[in-house]
């Protein structure tokens, strides 16, 4: 079973178990991503989606690929310009597609440390300004 999913202005082809590099998406490693834009999913195409079909995957890691080199030179006119580029990328493995997947809650990355309500805030003390002296004449 394949599907084709749509991300960040790409298609790609994928089965269950594989490991794809897509654009940046949000999530650190072992959070759940569900890719709901299913171009096609085995025999089904869609128009342009299939209906409630789902593709979810696992964050493996991010990562930002090999430097790109853009070059751009314009004969006769000392015109040389070189830039380099490189690209965030979101490593993923693809774990689970089908039609009417039940809506997969994301794992969380991390518990953010959370205040404590006992009162232990420190309120800071307001800072006094000395008063100018002024010189008498």
């Amino acid at each position: 079973m394949f599907a084709v999913i749509k991300t960040g202005g790409k298609q790609y082809r994928v089965s269950k178990d594989d490991v794809i590099a897509v654009e940046k998406l949000d999530g650190d490693a072992g959070a759940t991503i569900v890719f709901d834009e299913v171009l096609m999913l085995d025999d089904q195409v869609g128009a342009p989606r299939v209906e409630g079909a789902q593709v979810t995957a696992e964050v493996v890691r991010q990562f930002r690929d090999d430097k790109k080199i853009i070059f751009k030179k314009r004969r006769r006119k000392h015109y040389r310009r070189r830039n380099g580029h490189r690209q965030h990328l979101t490593l993923v493995k693809i774990t689970n597609m089908g039609v009417g997947l039940a809506a997969v809650a994301a794992k969380p990355a991390k518990a953010a440390a959370a205040p404590k309500a006992d009162g232990a805030v420190k309120k800071t003390a307001a800072k006094k300004t000395a008063a100018k002296k002024t010189a008498e004449a």
